[in-house]
């Protein structure tokens, strides 16, 4: 069985609400871009907080049958990138997340809410 977009950015989004991650947001940039249809962007109090999030991000994802494609920035915990083809999720510690401003470079984006996705 394939997931559809909207369902791995559900259960990421739960997943990183599961270990306590701020401030999830979900971008809907597939008007916008050709690179995804969804960004999900959360942010982690430290590095090995960082580490857990994008952990059980990717081990809920391989559950349900989905492996990323890629993944950078794992080893310093401070942004870390799981690329799953349709949905990319960026996983940031606070001071990395200000700098970067995902939300202002892709303001264009709908803003989705959980709610909606499903």
């Amino acid at each position: 069985m394939t997931l559809s977009a909207k369902e791995m950015v559900d259960i990421a989004h739960r997943a990183a609400d599961d270990k306590k991650a701020t401030d999830i947001r979900v971008l809907d940039i597939s008007n916008i871009s050709i690179i995804c249809d969804y960004f999900l962007i959360c942010t982690g109090r430290s590095s090995t907080q960082v580490q857990a999030v994008a952990e059980h991000i990717e081990e809920k994802l391989q559950e349900a049958g989905v492996k990323p494609m890629r993944i950078e920035g794992f080893r310093e915990g401070s942004w870390i990138l799981l690329d799953y083809g349709d949905v990319v999720i960026h996983v940031f510690q606070e001071m990395e997340r200000d700098i970067y401003n995902l939300e202002r470079l892709w303001g264009d984006a709908q803003v989705v809410e959980m709610t909606d996705i499903l």
